[in-house]
C-alpha cells in the first residue's frame, strides 16, 4: 500500500518538532524519517540540501507564521494596542502557553547558529522593531519603545526557557501577563 506524503506545511511542522526535541545536531535523518514516515530518498526529494535545507525551510515556515500572526498585526496603524494584544494572544497560542520551545531561539543558542544567523537575526529584529513601532504609535517615545520592545521579546524568550526548565507552564503564562501589564502601564 502506497503512503500518502504529507503536504509541505505538515511536513515542516513534523520536522520542526524533531528539531525542537533533539536540537539541530541530534535531529538525524533517521529520526526525521521516523517522525515523517518518509525514507531518506523521499526526504532528499523534498529537501535536496539535506538537514540544513530542512532546518532553513522550518525557520522560514515559522517566520511566515509570525509574519502573518504577530508582525502584521503589530503594524496596525489605526489600532496599535489591538496589534499588541494580538501579538500576546498569538505568541501564547504558538508556544502553547509555554509547552513549546522557540525553535528559532534554540537555533540561536545551538552550534547551528552560524548556519542560520541571518534568518535568526531577522526574525528577532523584526519582532522587536515592529513591537517598538506599535509602542511608539501608542504614545511612547521612540527610545522608551525600543527598550520596552527588547525587554518584552527577551521576557517571552526567557519565560519559555524557565517554563521548560521548571516543567511548569504557569511560569510562561505569568511572564506574559506581566509583560502585557508593563506595556499597558508605561
Amino acid at each position: 500500500m502506497r503512503r500518502i506524503a504529507p503536504d509541505r506545511a505538515d511536513l515542516l511542522s513534523i520536522i520542526g518538532e524533531v528539531f525542537r526535541e533533539h536540537g539541530y545536531e541530534g535531529a538525524s535523518l533517521a529520526r526525521i524519517g521516523a517522525a515523517t514516515g518518509l525514507g531518506k530518498g523521499s526526504l532528499y526529494h523534498f529537501f535536496p540540501g539535506g538537514k540544513e535545507e530542512m532546518a532553513a525551510a522550518v525557520i522560514a515556515h515559522i517566520d511566515g507564521w509570525f509574519e502573518e500572526n504577530v508582525f502584521v498585526p503589530l503594524q496596525d496603524r489605526a489600532y496599535p494596542r489591538t496589534g499588541i494584544d494580538r501579538m500576546f494572544e498569538a505568541t501564547d497560542s504558538y508556544f502553547r502557553s509555554g509547552r513549546r520551545v522557540c525553535l528559532i531561539g534554540a537555533f540561536a543558542l545551538d552550534e547551528s547558529r552560524d548556519l542560520f544567523a541571518i534568518a535568526i537575526k531577522s526574525y528577532f529584529g523584526r519582532w522587536v522593531a515592529h513591537l517598538a513601532e506599535a509602542l511608539t504609535r501608542s504614545g511612547h517615545s521612540a527610545a522608551r519603545a525600543d527598550e520596552l520592545a527588547e525587554e518584552t521579546v527577551g521576557a517571552i524568550q526567557g519565560a519559555l526557557t524557565l517554563a521548560r526548565a521548571f516543567d511548569d507552564t504557569a511560569v510562561f503564562s505569568r511572564a506574559l501577563q506581566r509583560a502585557r501589564a508593563a506595556l499597558e502601564t508605561t
